[in-house]
């Protein structure tokens, strides 16, 4: 279900398609995979949203990728990450991973704990250029940072300590706590997406919970709330 308002439409997270095997549990805010849905198909440059748990022990074997960013965001447990440019690394909360598969990229991503579940966002951006060479960072940025207000961690000109996109995105992430308000306006010649990470809060006056997205189109001002804790992502597009 959607709900119209003048700029913007509320994505409920209950109708996300959803896939589950025995160590993945998977829900899709766009079209992947098996899920299919005309209305969703991604948000300007914005692809891919997928809320993943991975079982203890388990992950994603060695698989490709081309002309993507692809972005990691974990929630809870860690992800070892291993690709065809040599690089290995921990993606814990707190982390930001970039990868940008340009003309081609191998990888795999597993949850090396044997007891703890792994949660983790995975967001797929479409690149301003086709054909680039691959290329993977990784940064931290504490609770501190982003407690009661949006901390940048991606852009295109990777400004104030974020990792860089090959795409005209602001990438902020909040953690939220009763009586933290965010305020933040949307320029009239920009877009955005809001996504409800963990928890709930409350978007210009109407309740969202985990996995809803918001997609704004225009000049809006927005002022999110809660009265339990959350966590958010804020996608500033073109």
């Amino acid at each position: 279900m959607s709900q119209n308002t003048v700029n913007y439409i509320i994505h409920d997270g209950n109708a996300r398609g959803h896939s589950q095997i025995d160590w993945l549990d998977s829900y899709h805010t766009f079209s992947f995979s098996h899920f299919y849905d005309a209305n969703r198909m991604g948000f300007r440059s914005l692809r891919v949203i997928n809320d993943d748990r991975i079982a203890a022990g388990a992950g994603f074997p060695t698989h490709g990728h081309r002309d993507m960013e692809i972005l990691t965001y974990v929630l809870s447990g860690a992800v070892e990450h291993k690709d065809s440019l040599g690089t290995g690394s921990v993606i814990r909360p707190g982390d930001a991973q970039i990868m940008s598969a340009g003309i081609g990229i191998m990888h795999s991503e597993f949850n090396p704990s044997q007891t703890e579940e792994l949660h983790l966002l995975q967001i797929w951006m479409l690149p301003d250029t086709l054909g680039l060479t691959p290329r993977y960072e990784q940064k931290t940025f504490s609770v501190e940072e982003k407690r009661g207000k949006l901390r940048l961690i991606a852009a295109q000109d990777g400004r104030d300590h974020a990792v860089t996109i090959h795409q005209d995105i602001d990438l902020y992430a909040s953690i939220l706590e009763p009586g933290d308000v965010i305020n933040y306006r949307v320029q009239s010649h920009r877009y955005a997406w809001l996504q409800i990470a963990t928890g709930e809060v409350i978007f210009n006056g109407k309740e969202l919970r985990a996995g809803d997205g918001v997609q704004i189109t225009g000049e809006e001002q927005l002022e999110i709330t809660t009265n339990l804790n959350a966590e958010i992502l804020l996608f500033d597009l073109a």
